[in-house]
This record gives C-alpha cells, sequence and structure tokens, in this order.
C-alpha cells in the first residue's frame, strides 16, 4: 500500500464525511415518502440513501421509477434547502483537520453527488470553503457521476491519481477512486456504512474517527 501521508491532494466526498447531514437527509426524505403514501414500516433504514445521487437513490433504494424518483427528489430539495447551516455541521474535528492538511501543505478537493452550488454553500456556511482548492460537486440529475466529480478535481488542480487519496464513508467514493487508480480512505464515524461495505470496495484504511483519519493523512 501506498504512504497516504505522502499524498499531494485529498479529496473529501462531503454527506457523511466532512458533515453530519444524515438527520436532515433522513427526517426531509422521510416527511416526503410519507406524503407520497410510504409507511415507516416500508421505509426501514432511511441512511441507504446516503451516498448514492439523487434522483437515483430513490429507484435504487425503493425501486421508483425515473419519474417519480424526479418528482421526489424535486419535492425533497425544496425542503432541504431551508434547513440552512443546522442541516450541515461538520463533524467534531474536521475543520481543524482541514486547517492542519492546508498547514502541510496539501491540496484540498471535494468530490460530492450534491449539486455543485448546494456543496459551496455548505462549505461556506461552515466557514471551511475558501480551505477548498477545488471542491467540485455533481453538475446535472443524469449523465454526472460522483467519479466524473473526482476527474474534474483531478483535472482543474493538476495532479495524477497516484498523487490524490479519496476520503469517503461510502462504497461509491471508493469505486470513484479505483476509477481513477487512486487510493481511499472508508470512514465510519458517520455511521451510513459497515466496515464490510468499505472492506469489499476496496478502502486502502479505514478509520472509526477523525483522529484516526489525521494520523492516516498527516502521518
Amino acid at each position: 500500500m501506498s504512504d497516504l501521508s505522502a499524498k499531494d491532494l485529498v479529496v473529501f466526498d462531503f454527506d457523511g464525511t466532512l458533515a453530519d447531514t444524515i438527520s436532515g437527509i433522513v427526517s426531509t426524505a422521510r416527511t416526503v415518502m410519507h406524503s407520497h403514501g410510504w409507511a415507516d414500516e416500508e421505509l426501514g433504514d432511511l441512511r441507504r440513501l446516503v451516498g448514492p445521487p439523487f434522483p437515483q437513490a430513490f429507484s435504487m433504494v425503493y425501486g421508483l421509477s425515473e419519474e417519480e424518483a424526479a418528482e421526489v427528489t424535486a419535492e425533497y430539495r425544496a425542503i432541504y434547502k431551508g434547513l440552512g447551516p443546522a442541516g450541515w455541521p461538520l463533524f467534531d474535528g474536521v475543520a481543524e483537520l482541514l486547517q492542519d492538511l492546508k498547514e502541510a501543505g496539501k491540496m484540498i478537493g471535494a468530490a460530492s453527488s450534491k449539486r455543485n452550488e448546494l456543496l459551496a454553500r455548505g462549505l461556506e456556511d461552515n466557514g471551511v470553503l475558501e480551505l477548498f482548492d477545488c471542491p467540485m460537486g455533481k453538475l446535472n440529475d443524469y449523465g454526472d457521476s460522483k467519479e466524473q466529480a473526482l476527474g474534474r478535481v483531478l483535472g482543474t488542480l493538476g495532479v495524477g491519481p497516484a498523487a490524490a487519496v479519496m476520503v469517503g464513508d461510502r462504497r461509491f467514493d471508493a469505486e470513484a477512486a479505483a476509477g481513477f487508480g487512486a487510493d481511499c480512505v472508508g470512514v465510519l464515524y458517520g455511521g451510513t456504512a459497515p466496515r464490510s461495505e468499505l472492506e469489499g470496495a476496496g478502502c486502502a484504511a479505514i478509520v472509526d474517527t477523525v483522529d484516526e483519519l489525521r494520523r492516516v493523512l498527516l502521518g
């Protein structure tokens, strides 16, 4: 395994990795799905929606048609954007980690399935947007992907995959990194995926805490 602390560029996922957005996502999705006639016992663990891009997540997890998933997503976003900063707080220690990475001379990127403008808003609301050399979200709902967002980060900053490491909480992050031959660090502190998912996706390291993540990224 390559030395993850020697990487020039660290690229973060947002939901469940930088920010504790799970409760806001789950409560908003539950409200919308209830309005479409879904009962709690049918919905099960709504955390399954965290990670895959919307609107596709609603089709993947609940089998909604493309049209219905698009309708649910529009209703979801109308509510979600009103949550404000309380809906996307950084995990404890993340702001300090970002500062430490910057002071160590690292470039910092973000590759998220969130729409680009909402990603920027989330980083700005938390006072860390200026620490990012290239935050990249999804540009549209169809035909864009996390892997493409990561590719835009690498291309914009002129960094090869071998010099970059992705940090994320779901297999989708590891799969995006693997698409370029980059390493991925899986994080468990957000509670969005079991260790087995991240192991199965081939993460180079898996951490339980932000302090562990600091040791992996900074040595």
